[in-house]
């Protein structure tokens, strides 16, 4: 699923502030005491991201879902996925270094992957 700009950009920066410090994950009730186990991202994610003829691979970035993005992508319970660690993608050069631009000059975010926990087996 495709996410804006605006959306990676709040996910990253609550990570950058939080997990990638050293600290916990804040969450609607505290701190998040179980963090991510795993994530999954079906097959037609990974093909549309690697679609794009200038796409050498997939960069993933780690970011932390906002309240704000939680609401938007799992309106059912968003308060179990705020301050989860996640990971959004973009297509990228074969080098991982540009990122390769969408149709409004931005690179093209994907998210929305089924996570452990909440959604664990």
């Amino acid at each position: 699923m495709k996410i804006s700009k605006q959306d990676f950009d709040q996910m990253k920066a609550k990570y950058d502030k939080e997990v990638k410090k050293g600290k916990p994950g804040k969450g609607k009730k505290g701190d998040i005491d179980n963090q991510t186990d795993w994530l999954f991202f079906d097959r037609k994610t990974l093909e549309e991201i690697l679609a794009d003829p200038k796409a050498g691979g997939i960069k993933f970035y780690l970011t932390e879902y906002t309240e704000e993005v939680a609401k938007k992508l799992y309106p059912e319970n968003p308060d179990e996925y705020v301050g989860r660690v996640n990971i959004v993608m973009t297509a990228s050069s074969e080098s991982g270094k540009i990122e390769i631009l969408g149709e409004t000059e931005e690179p093209t975010y994907y998210n929305k992957a089924q996570i452990c926990p909440p959604y664990c087996q």
